[in-house]
C-alpha cells in the first residue's frame, strides 16, 4: 500500500491518493484544483475506484469536479454531511467567495462500515466534532495500516469546533475512539504534516486525559 499527498486549494488541504499493490486507488478530499492529481494517477497507471470525503467543508471538496469522472465506484460521504455537496452555505464555500455546489454523493456511508478498493479494506469511523458527519478512514492491506484523520486530528492539534455543526464535546469523544489503535499507527491529517497516534497521545495538548 502506498500513499501520495497533494496540498490543494487556498487552505493547502491534504488530498491523498492511496493505492494497493494491484494498482487500485482511492482519492480522499480533493480540496482544490486537482490537475496534478489526475496527472499522477495517469502517469502511474492507477485505477481510481472511489473518492472518499472525510467531511463536507468546501476546502475538502472544491476539486471534486476535476476528479469525479475518474472514480468507477463514485463519491462517498457520511450521511450527516451529505447535504454539504449540494449547498454552498452548508459547505461554507459561500463564505469563502466560491459558492461551490456538486451533484449528490453516490453513496452515504456510516460508522463501522467497511468498504473495499482492490486489496485495500477501508473502515469508516464516524468522528463528529468538527462537523456532524466528520469521519476518519482506517485503511489496511495485509499487515500494512494507516489512518486518514481528516480534520478530526492534526499533528499536535485538532479541528476547530466553532463552525456550524462543530461540538467540542463530540470531538473529544471522537478522539477517544482512536484509543483502540496502536501507537505505531501512521496518521495522515487533513492539514499539516503526518504524525503517529503515539506521538499525539503523548504530545497533543487536546488529547483527552485518561480516566
Amino acid at each position: 500500500m502506498r500513499i501520495k499527498c497533494f496540498q490543494l486549494g487556498a487552505l493547502w488541504t491534504n488530498c491523498y491518493v492511496v493505492w494497493s499493490g494491484d494498482g487500485d486507488a482511492i482519492i480522499v478530499d480533493p480540496g482544490g484544483p486537482a490537475a496534478e492529481v489526475r496527472e499522477f494517477v495517469a502517469h502511474n497507471g492507477l485505477r481510481v475506484r472511489k473518492i472518499l470525503l472525510t467531511h463536507g467543508h468546501g476546502d475538502h471538496i472544491m476539486g471534486l469536479g476535476d476528479v469525479r469522472d475518474m472514480a468507477s465506484d463514485g463519491v462517498s460521504i457520511h450521511s450527516q454531511d451529505a447535504d454539504c455537496l449540494t449547498s454552498a452555505s452548508k459547505n461554507l464555500s459561500s463564505a469563502m467567495g466560491a459558492g461551490a455546489v456538486f451533484k449528490p454523493a453516490d453513496f452515504r456511508i456510516g460508522d463501522g462500515e467497511v468498504i473495499y478498493a482492490g486489496d485495500m479494506s477501508i473502515r469508516v469511523m464516524h468522528t463528529p466534532g468538527h462537523t456532524k458527519g466528520g469521519c476518519c478512514f482506517y485503511i489496511t492491506e495485509g499487515d500494512e495500516e494507516l489512518l486518514l484523520s481528516g480534520d478530526t486530528l492534526f499533528a499536535r492539534s485538532v479541528g476547530r469546533t466553532d463552525l456550524p455543526g462543530g461540538d467540542e464535546g463530540e470531538l473529544i469523544e471522537s478522539l477517544k475512539k482512536l484509543d483502540a489503535y496502536s501507537d505505531a499507527l501512521k496518521v495522515y491529517p487533513g492539514h499539516g504534516p503526518a504524525t503517529t497516534l503515539g506521538d499525539e497521545r503523548r504530545l497533543n495538548p487536546f488529547w483527552p486525559a485518561a480516566v
